[in-house]
């Protein structure tokens, strides 16, 4: 749980740091933190009936965080950022996007900065 909680912190404090890497636990930490907090949102507009508020100003406020931590965590696998617009390539894309979330962080530096600790 401490995990989950620091990696979200992390993630939002570096709100828009699209520089420099990410290992494969903060990116997978925020994003498992991210999901449970929207299903959260989810349930408490089915109760109160706001239908998409709650989880559209949640997504719209979490964009940036989640598009630098995306661009952070391809370049700690080496790769470009421009790797992210392969996700408009139907089905294909997505999973080649998850391929290179999965991989282990490149050993040592890279041009994108330290490994992270």
């Amino acid at each position: 749980m401490d995990n989950l909680v620091n990696s979200f912190k992390a993630v939002v404090t570096n709100y828009v740091g699209f520089t420099g890497r990410a290992s494969r636990g903060e990116f997978w930490w925020y994003y498992l933190a991210y999901i449970i907090i929207y299903i959260i949102l989810t349930i408490v507009e089915g109760l109160i009936g706001l239908a998409l508020v709650l989880t559209g100003l949640y997504t719209l406020a979490l964009l940036l965080p989640t598009l630098a931590v995306s661009f952070r965590r391809l370049h700690d696998t080496g790769r470009s950022a421009w790797w992210l617009l392969i996700a408009f390539v139907p089905i294909v894309g997505f999973i080649v996007l998850i391929y290179f979330y999965i991989q282990p962080s490149q050993d040592g530096d890279n041009e994108h900065g330290p490994k992270p600790a």
